[in-house]
């Protein structure tokens, strides 16, 4: 297994417990009263866990799995598969932490850290794609 592979897995392991514990705290005002401040952490959780875990599990099954690109790159460009991790994973923390604080307290800084997040993960995407694409074939 290709370690870009292995991290991606782990990573989107990762992000699945924090997104199900996060999962937990935003029903808990339902149980147990919690400041209203808690629904600003409800696009967080969506993230985490789709883009967190579902999207990287998937990016790392598929540059695993896929049909060989060449013989001699047979996941395609190793270098395209790193940068779409780092890019996916620093869009998605500089996501976790800038959206609710600009929800709780609107400022340009925090609103520009969020549209670069999405600009870091569309990037990520994009690159994904690109390394993906030429893979997607008849035998």
């Amino acid at each position: 297994m290709p370690a870009v592979t292995r991290w991606s897995i782990k990573a989107g392991l990762a992000y699945l417990v924090v997104a199900l514990l996060l999962g937990m705290m935003l029903t808990a005002p339902a149980v147990v009263p919690l400041p209203p401040a808690i629904a600003v952490w409800g696009p967080v959780y969506f993230h985490l866990f789709m883009v967190g875990w579902v999207t990287q599990l998937i990016f790392g099954v598929v540059f695993w799995m896929f049909p060989r690109y060449s013989r001699e790159k047979p996941h395609g460009r190793e270098g395209l598969a790193v940068a779409t991790f780092v890019l996916l994973n620093i869009g998605l923390v500089l996501r976790a932490i800038a959206e609710p604080i600009h929800s709780l307290w609107p400022a340009p800084t925090w609103g520009a850290v969020v549209a670069l997040s999405a600009l870091l993960q569309w990037v990520a995407g994009m690159l994904f794609v690109i390394n993906t694409w030429a893979r997607v074939k008849e035998r």
